[in-house]
Order: structure tokens, then C-alpha cells, then sequence
């Protein structure tokens, strides 16, 4: 699994990097010459500071993350390699992967402390490229509790790096208004119709089309909608600042005041792992 290793960086600097920045310029481009308005300066660069965040505590705890899961690797309970073809192990590494950040993805809208994270994705009110790369700094740290499974079932961690960088490249793809709906693939991917519903604040959106890169759990599990009426952008609060350390602290601020004003363990205990929008009757209007 050397290869799968070398694989990965390739995968994330060679390859990655330059198509996404590619597909930036190229939409900003044909955004200014028509008048379509894709991007706000500030917004952009609160994307990019939280890209960059990302990008800083990822470098620190990678090593750490990597030796964990090898660590929980030697457990495994399967031996996945013995199917002898790395293309049918990726292939199922590239299921699991998506299966497993469909409940996560799931998860961080329900429960206020990956909420408290993930919502930094959602804050800005335009859909571009660019938004695509608007992470959470600790977005890396709060995905383990989830995708720790995988080295146990009999996943190589190198393996999932090169598998997990490939799904990536295609959710960057999905964050744009300048692709329509793609007919059939519809039915089987998150396209940039059915992630644009993902980001909307309308009623009828929130909550829905949870998947990375495939759409059928959503529509085994109920959260399927598909675009139908113009998609509002943003959050129902929205934050009102492009700053990225305010928009990280957002919704950490919120939960250490309920926390502070809960009087009972079991209201403290909902600050952090209630829905996101729960407040303790003291705070409630």
C-alpha cells in the first residue's frame, strides 16, 4: 500500500489543486463577463480563510489521525485484501466511505456540537466553487468518532486517503448555479442541483440530500428533494461577517452561553448534543 500512499498526495496536490482552481477562475470569469453576480469579495475571502484554518489543523493532526486508524488496523476484522483485486477493495472502500459520511453529514445537522462545526460550511449566502472549500478548521478532528469503523472492518487507511481524495474532487464539483440538472445521473449522484437544495434555507430544503457523492441513501433513508423552487443560500441566522475566526466560534459561543445559563444537567447536557436550535427555557423568547 506504498503506492496507495504516493497515490494520495498525487491525488490531492497534483491533480486536485490545480482542477479546482481552474474550476474557480473559470466560473468568476464567465460570472464577471455576464453579470451574474457568483461571487462577493468578502464572502470569498471568508472562504478562504477557513480553507486555510482547515488546511493548517489538518497538517497538525494528519499524522496522528493516520496512526490511529493504522493503529485500529491491526484489529480488523475482515481481510479485505484478500479478495485480490485493489480495484474491488477500492471500490467498496468507496461505498463505505460514502455510506458513513451520508450519517455524518446527517449528523452534524442535528446534533449541536458537530452542528457547531459544520455550519461553518453553510454560512456563506452564495453558491461557487470557492464555497466548496469553505471547511471547518476542526471539520478533520470531529470526522474520526464516524470513519474510525473503517480500519476495524478491514479498511487500509492509505487505501481510504487515496479513495476519500478521489469523492472530494467531485463534491467541489457540485457547489455551483452555473450547472443545471443532469437527467439521469440524478438518480444515482449528488449533483449540483440536488447539493444547491442541500444549502437552501427554504422550508422545503432544509435538512435534505445529505450524500457526498451518491444520492441513493438519501433516497433510501427519506432525505431526498429535488430543486424545485429558486434555492435560497445561507442559514436561517445568518452570521453577517466574513471574518473566519467569528464565523468558527459562531455557534461554540451560543453553546457555552446555554450551557452557562442551563440550571439542570440534563439542559446542560442538550446545549451541546441537542438539536441546534435548542435553547434552555431561561434564554427561551
Amino acid at each position: 500500500m506504498e503506492m496507495a500512499g504516493a497515490i494520495t498526495e498525487y491525488t490531492i496536490y497534483a491533480i486536485g489543486a490545480p482542477i479546482i482552481l481552474v474550476l474557480i477562475m473559470t466560473e468568476a470569469i464567465i460570472s464577471g463577463l455576464k453579470g451574474l453576480q457568483y461571487y462577493n469579495y468578502k464572502d470569498s475571502l471568508g472562504s478562504i480563510g477557513l480553507i486555510t484554518g482547515n488546511v493548517v489543523i489538518n497538517i497538525v493532526t494528519k499524522g496522528l489521525i493516520i496512526a490511529f486508524y493504522l493503529y485500529l488496523y491491526q484489529f480488523k476484522v475482515f481481510n479485505l485484501s484478500s479478495l485480490g483485486s485493489i480495484w474491488i477493495e477500492a471500490l467498496l472502500a468507496l461505498l463505505a466511505i460514502d455510506f458513513i459520511y451520508y450519517w455524518f453529514h446527517r449528523t452534524s445537522h442535528h446534533v449541536r456540537i458537530f452542528w457547531a462545526i459544520h455550519m461553518n460550511h453553510h454560512s456563506s449566502e452564495e453558491m461557487n466553487f470557492l464555497v466548496s472549500l469553505r471547511q471547518a478548521w476542526f471539520n478533520p478532528i470531529f470526522r474520526v468518532p464516524f470513519f474510525f469503523i473503517l480500519p476495524l472492518i478491514g479498511f487500509n487507511p492509505l487505501l481510504t486517503l487515496v479513495v476519500g481524495a478521489v469523492s472530494t474532487l467531485w463534491a467541489v464539483i457540485q457547489h455551483t448555479k452555473m450547472i443545471g440538472k443532469l437527467g439521469p445521473l440524478e438518480w444515482v449522484f449528488v449533483t449540483p442541483s440536488s447539493h444547491r437544495v442541500h444549502h437552501g434555507v427554504n422550508e422545503e430544503y432544509m435538512d435534505k440530500n445529505f450524500g457526498n457523492l451518491l444520492i441513493i441513501w438519501d433516497r433510501i433513508f427519506g432525505t431526498y428533494q429535488p430543486e424545485e423552487v429558486t434555492v435560497v443560500f445561507g442559514l436561517k441566522r445568518n452570521v453577517e461577517t466574513s471574518n473566519p475566526f467569528k464565523i468558527t466560534v459562531f455557534t461554540w459561543r451560543e453553546i457555552f452561553m446555554d450551557f452557562s445559563n442551563s440550571t439542570n444537567i440534563r439542559d446542560k447536557m442538550k446545549s451541546i448534543f441537542g438539536v441546534p436550535e435548542w435553547k434552555p427555557k431561561e434564554l427561551q423568547i
